[in-house]
């Protein structure tokens, strides 16, 4: 498996203004601190200090931060792998730069400019340095090394696909950011050096920039501040440092007690997942660059690696996988999504019947969780068009039916006032199978028949219902159904509007659940709680004793698990194997073997399933994971899933 984690770090190191040789002594110090990235980023102008004012007109001050960056880049030599960004004032011409000197395995690679300079506020920056706009193409000769100079360079390990680009401070803040045009050119990592000055509120305003520039650039951002060792005499730095990406913040630190290292691991596979799915975001020609070529070993420093080895090592960064990627960790994040997504369910519900100007609608409530979250949904519906008409069947099956899902089922029909009509299909069902030739009686494992005639029977009801009340037949199947192909073909697979094909299982039972808590009816309350809390069953086997038999789980393995893997598959495209190390550090308590065969499981079922995803009814999206094949997924249903299933058996 190719190795794409790379471990980068933000690195505030102690130091004193204007003394070269001690920044630079503590600079090398943390280099050796930071001996397992592939990346580590230092201040802004951390060699000589950033608050040194007019003492950067003094030769001496000068001289000696090249002397530093030499010492940096021979201490450099023994650390293989890693690339170091480091800030210094570097002369040119008859101009004073701002730089990031990029330097790697002893070799100072390329040297940036600063392209925008305040001179705004507290900031007089204009007075010492000139912009790096119009540096271009150029070299210069620094620390004994012939380097290239200017904003046209990028700095790539061509085995770990690492490019780096490079924002200085300013750069962030202003429209037209460099570290944009250099994502469009393939960089997939920005190192931003700061000194960036603490006052009230201007913490949340950075953390912003940061997060949404990792976000609209989908790259790695590692921002790094200086701190209170710079001068105070105006001024206090905080040493606010950063790594975010994708949009989402790894790690964070403020204030730190120096020296610090904050570290954390980037996934390149989920940076390029999102470049290439998302096809406006183009590529800007790449001719203008040059690339410096660097060493950004990955995560271990193996290119390539095992399943078995990824996961060790992920563990020893304490790297998190959720269990359910699906399901927001926080509680007050999760309380909203499920909050918002009901909402979309509702309203995709309430324009369809606006636009038919069909009022009634018709649906089957069996007491599970599905059919359930699609009752709620009407409900919702009913409160923004006030007119609308819920007829809810319940079509129990005589022997199969719980007690409990009925019970469930009736109760909940009652609490959101719908017109309970009840239909057994025992009996017609008995009939058809005879007719069929089938016999009637379930002939126990392996029995579809007899199974899908009763999901079909329950369709067939549910649509001659409507067109007897011109009504509208809503769906219940969930996302991890559609999935697992684990719906009847022309049974409960059709409707005429499907509300929840793009809600997984185990978001399915967490809205019916924050439902169940903030609806203020305590009877609504323990009905929805009590179905929460009943196993998963489609009911099509014989019960026993009234007790719930067939149990879905057994059959197509737990629904978290499942959707697990449909999260990863369909959000960021990974490898097999990929997902089997995910899924083996998130599922810590479950062997590699169980995983690895709930995996082929899914992919199996995954694959032959299409057919039935391939013909889905309306119905809205509510997150960036859906299998409509009008919207988000297009598969043949006849691909073949070969290439998947030999990449697991080898992992």
């Amino acid at each position: 498996m190719r190795n794409r984690l790379i471990k980068v770090g933000a690195a505030v190191p102690s130091m004193k203004v204007g003394d070269v040789s001690y920044n630079t002594g503590e600079i090398i110090s943390l280099m050796n601190a930071a001996k397992d990235c592939g990346l580590v980023v230092f201040p802004e102008l951390c060699i000589s200090g950033y608050t040194c004012a007019d003492l950067f007109d003094q030769e001496a001050l000068i001289a000696a931060s090249e002397e530093g960056l030499r010492q940096i880049a021979t201490a450099s030599e023994k650390r293989k792998g890693t690339t170091y960004v480091v800030g210094i004032p570097v002369k040119y011409g008859n101009c004073l730069y701002n730089c990031a000197a990029i330097v790697s395995e002893g070799v100072i690679a390329g040297i940036v400019p600063k392209t925008n300079i305040p001179a705004y506020s507290e900031f007089y920056e204009l007075r010492w340095f000139a912009s790096g706009k119009d540096v271009i193409g150029r070299t210069l000769t620094i620390a004994g090394q012939e380097v290239p100079f200017g904003i046209d360079l990028l700095a790539e390990d061509r085995a770990s696909a690492a490019v780096l680009g490079i924002d200085i401070c300013e750069d962030l803040w202003v429209p037209d950011r460099p570290s944009t045009h250099a994502c469009l050119a393939g960089a997939n990592l920005i190192a931003n050096l700061s000194a960036s000055d603490e006052v009230i509120g201007k913490a949340d305003y950075r953390r912003n920039l940061v997060l949404h520039q990792s976000a609209d650039c989908y790259c790695g951002y590692i921002y790094t501040s200086a701190a209170t060792d710079e001068s105070s005499t105006d001024l206090v730095f905080s040493g606010h440092s950063m790594i975010a990406s994708n949009g989402k913040m790894l790690a964070e630190i403020i204030y730190p007690e120096r020296p610090a290292l904050k570290t954390a691991v980037i996934d390149l596979d989920a940076l390029e997942y999102n470049r290439t799915h998302q096809n406006t975001f183009a590529n800007e020609s790449d001719d203008w660059y040059r690339r410096a070529q660097v060493h950004i070993k990955p995560l271990g420093g193996a290119y390539e690696t095992t399943v078995d080895t990824l996961v060790k090592r992920l563990k020893k960064e304490q790297y998190t996988v959720s269990r359910m990627p699906f399901v927001p960790s926080d509680d007050r994040e999760l309380a909203e999504r499920c909050s918002r997504i009901l909402q979309i369910q509702a309203n995709g519900l309430a324009t369809r019947v606006r636009a038919t100007n069909i009022k009634t609608l018709v649906i089957g409530v069996s007491g599970g969780l599905d059919s359930t979250l699609a009752l709620l949904v009407c409900n919702e519906a009913r409160k923004l068009v006030k007119d609308i008409r819920i007829i809810a069947y319940t079509m129990p099956s005589k022997g199969n039916t719980s007690d409990r899902t009925y019970k469930n089922a009736v109760d909940l029909m009652k609490c959101l006032k719908a017109e309970i009509r009840e239909v057994e299909i025992g009996k017609p069902v008995k009939e058809h199978l005879i007719t069929l030739g089938h016999g009637g009686e379930y002939k126990g494992e392996g029995d579809t028949t007899y199974e899908n005639a009763q999901a079909r029977m329950r369709t067939y009801i549910l649509m001659d219902a409507a067109n007897m009340e011109n009504g509208l037949v809503v769906g219940t199947g969930d996302l991890s159904e559609l999935a697992l192909g684990w719906c009847t073909y022309n049974g409960d697979h059709m409707s005429m509007y499907g509300v929840n094909g793009s809600v997984p299982k185990t978001l399915v039972q967490y809205i019916c659940r924050a439902y169940a808590l903030t609806c203020g009816d305590e009877k609504l309350k323990d009905v929805l709680l009590d179905i929460v809390g009943t196993p998963i069953s489609p009911e099509l086997t014989p019960n026993k004793k009234g007790v719930i038999a067939q149990k879905t789980e057994d059959k197509i393995g737990k629904y978290d698990l499942n959707d697990f893997f449909l999260y990863y598959v369909m959000r960021w495209g990974f490898a097999p194997d990929k997902i089997l190390a995910l899924a083996m550090l998130a599922y810590d308590d479950l062997d590699k073997e169980f995983i690895r065969n709930a995996e082929i499981r899914f992919y199996n079922r995954f694959f032959h399933q299409q057919f039935k995803r391939s013909c889905l009814p309306d119905g809205p999206k509510v997150g960036t994971v859906t299998l409509s094949p009008r919207g988000d997924w297009r598969m043949p249903s006849d691909a073949s899933v070969n290439l998947w299933l030999e990449i697991l058996k080898k992992a």
